[in-house]
C-alpha cells in the first residue's frame, strides 16, 4: 500500500514499508573442478551456500567474487579445482578435480566443495565434499572412472551427482551438478559435463555460471572438461529501495522484480552498495 502526500509542495508517493537496509537472501555457487584424463574421473561441482535474513548496512560496499572453473591437467594426479565464490566474507569452496589415470595407479579424486571422482579403479580414495556445500565423488570400477559429486547428491555409478535446485531468481534452476566419469558418464543436473564417449573425444565442460564439474576424458590423447564458472545471486523485498550502486558483469535485467523481490545476478566479480 502507498500513501499520496498532498500540500503546498508537489505531490509525492511515500511507501511506508520501504527502508534503507533490508535483509537479503543469497545464493553463492563456486566454480566446478576440471575433469581427469585417460579414463579419468568426473570433477566435483562447486560448493553451494544459500540463506535468507543476512543483514546489510547502508553505505557499505560488499564485494562479490565469482569463481572460475578448474582446468584439466594431463600430468599431475588430477586436474585443477574450481575457484571459490564469495559474497562479503561468505565463501563457497571450488569443486574438486577429477583424478587422472597416470603411472602411480592410486590417484584419488580431488577434495572440494563437492569431491571429484577417482580414476578407473575402486582402490583409490574418492574426493570429499565440504559439509553443507556439496557431496563426495564416486569410485571407479575397473572399467569406468568415478563421477564427481553434486551439491544435491553423490554420484550414482558413472553419472555425476545431481545439483542443488533454487528458485531465488524467480525460476526453478539447478546449479552445481557433478561431472560424469569416462567413458560415457552423464553430467549431473545443474551443469555437470558429460564424460567422453570414446577415444579422441574430450570430456565435456561444465556449463558456465552453474558451477558444474567437468567430465572425464577417455584416453591419454584427450583431456577432461573444464569446470563451469560459478555465480552469485542476491534478492530482497521489492518494497525496499534499489542499491546505491551495483558494479560487475551482471546477468539479465538487474533489479527486476520477480515474485516481489529485487534480484541481482553476478556472472563475474563486482560490488554492491546499499
Amino acid at each position: 500500500m502507498s500513501i499520496t502526500l498532498l500540500g503546498g509542495f508537489n505531490s509525492a508517493t511515500y511507501n511506508p514499508f520501504a527502508g534503507p537496509t533490508p535483509t537479503i537472501e543469497y545464493l553463492i555457487v563456486a566454480g566446478g573442478g576440471g575433469g581427469g584424463t585417460n579414463r579419468g574421473g568426473g570433477a566435483g561441482a562447486g560448493g553451494v551456500l544459500t540463506a535468507a535474513g543476512y543483514n546489510v548496512v547502508a553505505g557499505t560496499s560488499y564485494t562479490v567474487t565469482v569463481g572460475a572453473g578448474g582446468t584439466a591437467s594431463g600430468s599431475s594426479p588430477y586436474g585443477q579445482n574450481g575457484l571459490d565464490s564469495v559474497f562479503n566474507s561468505i565463501t563457497a569452496t571450488g569443486g574438486g578435480a577429477g583424478a587422472n589415470n597416470v603411472s602411480s595407479g592410486t590417484e584419488p579424486g580431488g577434495n572440494g566443495g563437492s569431491g571429484g571422482g577417482t580414476r578407473n579403479t575402486s582402490s583409490s580414495a574418492v574426493g570429499t565434499g565440504v559439509a553443507g556445500q556439496g557431496n563426495n565423488g564416486g569410485p571407479g570400477n575397473g572399467t569406468y572412472a568415478g563421477a564427481g559429486g553434486g551439491a544435491g547428491a553423490s554420484p550414482i555409478s558413472v553419472d555425476g551427482g545431481t545439483g542443488f535446485c533454487s528458485t531465488i531468481t524467480g525460476q526453478r534452476v539447478f546449479y552445481a551438478g557433478g561431472g560424469g566419469g569416462a567413458p560415457s558418464g552423464g553430467g549431473g543436473a545443474g551443469g555437470g559435463g558429460a564424460g567422453s564417449i570414446s577415444n579422441g573425444i574430450s570430456g565435456s565442460p561444465g556449463q558456465a555460471n552453474t558451477g558444474g564439474g567437468g567430465g572425464g576424458g577417455t584416453d591419454s590423447s584427450t583431456s577432461g572438461g573444464t569446470g563451469g564458472s560459478g555465480i552469485v545471486v542476491i534478492r530482497y523485498p521489492a518494497n525496499f529501495d534499489p542499491p546505491a550502486s551495483v558494479v560487475g558483469t551482471l546477468q539479465g535485467v538487474q533489479g527486476s522484480i520477480a515474485n516481489g523481490y529485487r534480484v541481482y545476478i553476478w556472472t563475474s566479480s563486482g560490488t554492491i552498495t546499499f
